[in-house]
């Protein structure tokens, strides 16, 4: 048991400590929004690792070949889904830039940015691909106890790391208070969320 929780925390963190364009995503939304939208969205984010850890432990072999042929597509919709996401987070900056004191937008409630990033999250098959490969290869998840405690052990340990983002990026917020300030950070993540979109295509 202690080796399927050891596997599956290293597993969990090995998946969401590399930030990509969903963790840039996710920091810029909690930096705009109150902590609990930037929870929500962290919970989506680990749901979604801990559904494809699960996925993983009970379809083993058979999800490689089910995923291959849809593995283009999936990237290519992600890229354009965060492109989007991009355009839109610029247009949100330039809007409040513009917007008098006390008539910003108002931020995302907890419950539809999980839904958001819960559905970002699930359009990559690179991370089913990865607990599977994990799977596989070793010998932590022999039994319906250890497999548990591995699915269990990998959310939790991407929900820890998500946690740290969102809240990276509400104290980021708090820093960055002047209207030029938080203009500019939103063009830049826009701006890297883009780049990263992009580079998923190569």
């Amino acid at each position: 048991m202690t080796g399927a929780v050891t596997a599956g925390l290293l597993a969990g963190y090995g998946i969401a400590i590399p930030v990509g364009a969903i963790g840039a995503h996710l920091v810029a939304v909690s930096a705009r929004s109150p902590w609990r939208t930037g929870a929500g969205a962290a919970l989506g984010v680990a749901t979604a690792d801990g559904a494809y850890a699960l996925a993983a432990v009970l379809g083993g072999t058979a999800l490689v070949p089910l995923l291959a042929p849809v593995a283009t597509p999936l990237r290519q919709a992600s890229a354009a889904v965060l492109l989007l996401l991009a355009a839109s987070s610029a247009r949100t900056a330039l809007r409040a830039r513009r917007a008098p004191a006390g008539r910003q937008p108002p931020p995302p409630p907890p419950g539809r940015a999980y839904g958001t990033f819960l559905g970002l999250t699930i359009l990559n098959p690179v991370t089913v691909l990865y607990f599977t490969v994990l799977v596989l290869g070793g010998h932590a998840t022999t039994g319906p106890a250890a497999s548990a405690a591995f699915v269990l052990a990998a959310f939790a340990a991407s929900a820890s790391w998500q946690l740290a983002l969102a809240t990276a990026g509400t104290l980021l917020g708090r820093a960055l208070t002047g209207a030029r300030a938080r203009l500019l950070t939103g063009l830049a993540s826009s701006a890297l969320i883009g780049f990263l979109a992009v580079r998923m295509l190569w």
